[in-house]
């Protein structure tokens, strides 16, 4: 799906949000609230494809009560809110929709001191992700979840869309690394959800608030769960001639009994854009490479790549090499992480997308997704978190040419259409957004729906909390058309 394109919004504050923008600046201080066309015109879209929605205010609170006094205050005009993280959200669950109060955490980004007995630590929702990692491995922790753009994406960010990266196969996605938040509903009121003990008592309401994409408040503080940096790790890069045969050694090796930390696959293509780009040593003539790595005590992590390198030669890997030295496995690490920069050496744009399917059907869906792709007339790169089976279409495509994004929005949609018939889900980490919400009702049954609208109504009754996004239309929140008379028009 696509939204629909809107006249881009007119200079100065009108008339009628006075009052509102002078209780903003109240509230954070004038050098906090900006109002103007060019810093509402940033903050309008995220990094995904879709067309950019009607920024109202946009304020940058510097603490959790200044986050309070801005809902609040959105609350007492009839505003909507949407939080903002850094915009790397790739499917629209951060484009403003009818002109809402647009509350930046960028500005909060303290790390409080390390709780080494809970292995725990409290930090704000700005703090970017491998900034944490980095804060926290001379202490000898890290932040397990690691998105491909976690040099950017913050915890804030991560938190709300549920994100995963290479290294959650093992260690499981965000929500298996968030103890605790303080949270501010968006009627104002703060709110402590989850907590530091092993079994927090009542309902897990930390479980249902992380992934809700920002439709149920905004975490102001984050209590996140740090893991011990391994004591022996080994990576392997394995070469295949035959895409296929990479997705076969995946399914393999976890059918083996081994879980390693992580398993990722690129084809050639994209393999190709990447070695051009870093020059990471990642073979040109493959048609696929699989990236597998194991943690632990040395003995068993020996084992298993030894174990791991036997299964790919089975399965008719042409190559397996393993990382002789920490140089050599970053190296191969950055060129993963940086697989979706490395594509603007061919193309200007590119839609990266997000199912998941069931290992098994790895192979048999990653052909249909090569043949949408042709049949829609446009380039596809595969990189995707093979071990759990997360896919990552990346359809190339230059947004210039007239009826591209048509194209490109139509191979989307066969791509989503293709994962569910092989008994797949919608998303694996980017979220729903306004990418998926037209194909809610093709997972969900009707009262699948009505459930999780009576969830997000229970923290939300007014419909003021990142409208339009996740469920589809006809369900509260979803639609529009619902939000404040107030809110509508205003900017536009």
């Amino acid at each position: 799906m696509r939204l629909a394109s809107r006249t881009r919004p007119r200079r100065g504050v009108p008339e009628r949000d006075a009052a509102l923008v002078r209780e903003l600046v109240a509230a954070v201080g004038a050098p906090n609230v900006r109002t103007d066309d060019a810093q509402r015109a940033l903050l309008r879209r995220d990094a995904s494809v879709f067309d950019g929605g009607d920024a109202g205010p946009v304020c940058f609170p510097r603490t959790a009560e200044e986050v309070q006094a801005v809902v609040r205050a959105a609350r007492r005009h009839g505003r909507a809110v949407v939080p903002r993280g850094a915009g790397t959200g790739l499917a629209g669950g951060a484009i403003p929709l009818g002109a809402p109060v647009v509350v930046s955490l960028a500005r909060m980004t303290s790390i409080g001191e390390v709780d080494r007995d809970a292995r725990a630590v409290w930090v704000e929702p700005g703090v970017v992700n491998l900034d944490l990692t980095r804060h926290l491995r001379p202490l000898g922790f890290h932040f397990a979840p690691d998105p491909s753009s976690q040099q950017v994406c913050t915890i804030g960010g991560n938190v709300a869309n549920n994100s995963g990266g290479p290294h959650c196969l093992a260690y499981g996605v965000t929500n298996a690394h968030v103890l605790a938040m303080d949270v501010v509903l968006p009627d104002g009121e703060m709110a402590r959800l989850g907590g530091l003990d092993p079994e927090p008592s009542g309902l897990d309401l930390r479980g249902a608030f992380v992934g809700g994409e920002g439709t149920l408040g905004i975490a102001v503080r984050i209590a996140v769960r740090v893991t011990p940096n391994p004591p022996a790790v080994r990576t392997l890069l394995a070469s295949f001639s035959q895409v296929r045969d990479a997705a076969n050694t995946v399914s393999a090796v976890i059918a083996s009994g081994i879980v390693p930390a992580a398993m990722e696959v690129m084809d050639q293509r994209i393999t190709r854009a990447v070695e051009n780009y870093v020059g990471a040593g990642y073979p040109l003539d493959a048609a696929a490479v699989l990236l597998a790595e194991v943690d632990g005590l040395p003995d068993g992590t020996a084992h298993d790549a030894d174990a791991i390198a036997r299964i790919a030669r089975e399965q008719g890997a042409t190559e397996v090499r393993l990382a002789a030295d920490d140089r050599e496995r970053a190296l191969l690490w950055k060129g993963r992480k940086t697989a979706f920069g490395a594509i603007a050496q061919i193309a200007p744009d590119y839609y990266l997308h997000d199912t998941v399917v069931p290992r098994s059907r790895l192979a048999d869906v990653l052909e249909q997704v090569y043949a949408i792709a042709d049949r829609h007339g446009l380039m596809v790169m595969n990189v995707f978190h093979a071990g759990d089976g997360n896919l990552h279409p990346l359809l190339l495509f230059d947004a210039r040419e007239p009826g591209m994004l048509d194209r490109v929005h139509a191979a989307g949609a066969d791509i989503i259409e293709a994962s569910l018939a092989a008994g797949g889900v919608l998303s694996g980490e980017h979220g729903i957004g306004v990418e998926k919400q037209a194909y809610m009702d093709r997972m969900f049954t009707p009262d699948d729906l009505d459930h999780q609208n009576r969830l997000r109504r229970a923290f939300d009754p007014e419909c003021a909390a990142n409208p339009g996004k996740v469920l589809p239309t006809g369900h509260s929140c979803a639609d529009i058309q619902q939000l404040s008379s107030a809110a509508r028009g205003l900017w536009v």
